[in-house]
């Protein structure tokens, strides 16, 4: 059953992002930029510094990907944040235009940058609200995108273990919620497969501390959880969609995350809705209970 209505449209998480990364990565892979376009703010300027480069793999990071670009400036990197409400995709022919003055992109498509590609196509990056951005920078430098260049360990990854995700834990205090969408015990949560996670483990949503159990549970689980994401084409609840257009279906098998006031799946009472650091948090008193 899908989660009752939210009223913030969450930003697409590790799930959704990677799904969109294996898609695009076949369509991008040694296609060279032969133009392309920007809508005229900071944030998605930098679009014409991939011009004459040539695309690599395509890799991801937390929520970001990183585009491998091969060009007359040496080894670089297109990195794409999808905000809100940005959305990535490869259509047939070349870039529409002219696009000039405030208009988003040609009429009713929000599009924010643009690149033509030497097989007919373009690689379009649209965003409705603006909240997305993009960088281009030397291959490995993000020292200018401090937010990447601190993210913790890959949740797939051997750097992520239940040590490390306790220890990152105990070096804050701070509630376990907060901690996790910081984004530094682990790269690509966000407000939904936290939920998950923590529902799946049995951790209170504000507890701040990890006991050596708990914390293997907590890692697994959150294994578990973004490797459902990922199975399922990542979670639509309001703007998520993926590079072919489609919706993800994950909303369908969420077990925790905005289903306030229906039964808890183990214990069968009630989920509660409360609000974490000024998120919007859904638990189980029961099988969380602190």
């Amino acid at each position: 059953m899908p989660p009752d209505r939210v009223h913030t449209a969450p930003v697409p998480e590790l799930p959704e992002v990677e799904t969109v990364r294996r898609q695009l990565a076949p369509q991008l892979r040694g296609r060279t930029v032969l133009a392309t376009w920007s809508f005229g703010t900071p944030k998605f300027d930098q679009a014409h510094l991939a011009a004459g480069s040539t695309f690599g793999p395509l890799d991801r990071r937390g929520k970001y990907l990183l585009a491998a670009l091969d060009g007359p400036d040496g080894e670089r990197e297109l990195v794409l944040h999808l905000g809100m409400t940005g959305r990535l995709g490869v259509r047939p022919g070349p870039i529409d235009g002219p696009i000039d003055g405030p208009i988003d992109g040609p009429t009713g498509t929000h599009l924010r940058a643009a690149w033509e590609l030497d097989d007919g196509t373009t690689f379009e990056f649209h965003d409705v609200r603006r909240f997305g951005r993009l960088a281009v920078v030397d291959h490995g430098d993000h020292d200018g995108l401090p937010t990447l260049a601190h993210l913790g360990p890959e949740p797939f990854d051997d750097a992520f273990t239940p040590a490390s995700l306790r220890a990152a834990v105990a070096r804050s205090g701070r509630a376990i919620k907060t901690q996790l969408l910081s984004q530094r015990p682990v790269a690509g949560l966000g407000n939904i497969y936290a939920d998950e996670a923590l529902w799946d483990a049995g951790i209170h949503p504000r507890a701040t501390r990890l006991g050596t159990q708990r914390a293997a549970a907590l890692h697994d689980a959150i294994r578990r959880v973004l490797d459902a994401g990922i199975r399922h084409g990542g979670t639509t609840l309001r703007d998520y969609r993926d590079a072919t257009g489609a919706e993800g279906s994950h909303q369908h098998r969420l077990r925790c995350y905005g289903r306030a006031g229906r039964p808890c799946l183990r214990c069968g009472l009630p989920l509660r809705r409360t609000v974490v650091d000024a998120r919007t948090t859904t638990f189980c008193p029961t099988c969380q209970a602190r």
